[in-house]
């Protein structure tokens, strides 16, 4: 079966991990994910993340990350440009999310970046999702 928008199903899977307390969730690999996973730990969101090779593909597995008493650090995640209807910004359309809590993710010339990012490059992008 195809999936036909793999970022809305990473995020779905991140979403669904953290709601039933899971250590780990893994997703297929492709780059733009693995870029994701990249800034989703550099932003301090997951604990970590690997490579995992299986039989015929890779698979990349995230390790959600906690605050005491298992309350997720991840309280949310949203797909902002989908497949049918692509959103692309400015630098100066770059959203702050939940005033500066949360992170907006965006795919740009010069790679997949944060909203923070992008600003300071003074370039815009493919709006991929938020994070908070």
């Amino acid at each position: 079966m195809t999936i036909s928008d793999p970022i809305a199903d990473m995020l779905t899977r991140i979403r669904n991990a953290t709601m039933a307390r899971h250590d780990a969730v893994l997703v297929s690999s492709s780059r733009l994910k693995l870029a994701i996973a990249k800034i989703l730990k550099e932003e301090g969101f997951i604990k970590d993340f690997e490579v995992v090779r299986e039989e015929s593909h890779k698979s990349i597995k995230l390790y959600i990350k906690y605050q005491d008493r298992n309350q997720p650090v991840l309280t949310g995640l949203e797909r902002v440009s989908k497949p049918g209807l692509r959103i692309y910004v400015e630098k100066k359309e770059i959203p702050r999310v939940y005033g500066g809590m949360g992170i907006a993710i965006l795919s740009t010339p010069k790679g997949v970046m944060t909203g923070r990012q992008a600003w300071h490059q003074g370039i815009g992008g493919e709006l991929l999702c938020y994070v908070w």
